[in-house]
């Protein structure tokens, strides 16, 4: 059973909300998007809802980690915000130069995973 330790509890939290937020702007882009967006700017959407929801499912299973993945977490979820967030931005308004902020996600949420590989290393 997960821990309730702060350490855990955020990111269960934050991959829950991620997680919500992903299937709903999912379902919205679907539905409302659809006839709205051009295909290739409905594409860019749904890349950011992919990659949303990926690092949500991955978030909650670091909730049942033992271990303090604080920092990790933050990146990972800054990263998305940065990612996701631009892209959504991108779809909506058409503004390319918002293209310029998604590889700041993009290394954010690497350097997230890369954080927990190495907890994961250290603390075998």
């Amino acid at each position: 059973m997960p821990s309730n330790e702060p350490s855990t509890k955020f990111p269960r939290l934050a991959g829950a909300i991620l997680a919500f937020t992903g299937i709903a702007l999912g379902a919205f882009g679907a539905h409302a998007l659809k006839t709205v967006l051009a295909p290739a700017l409905l594409e860019v959407w749904h890349t950011a809802v992919e990659y949303q929801l990926w690092n949500a499912m991955g978030l909650i299973g670091l909730g049942g980690w033992r271990m303090d993945v604080h920092w990790p977490v933050r990146l990972i979820v800054g990263g998305v915000i940065l990612f996701a967030g631009s892209l959504y931005l991108l779809a909506l308004t058409g503004a390319h130069w918002l293209g310029a902020v998604t590889p700041l996600g993009g290394v954010a949420m690497l350097a997230g995973w890369v954080g927990v590989a190495w907890k994961g290393w250290r603390a075998a």
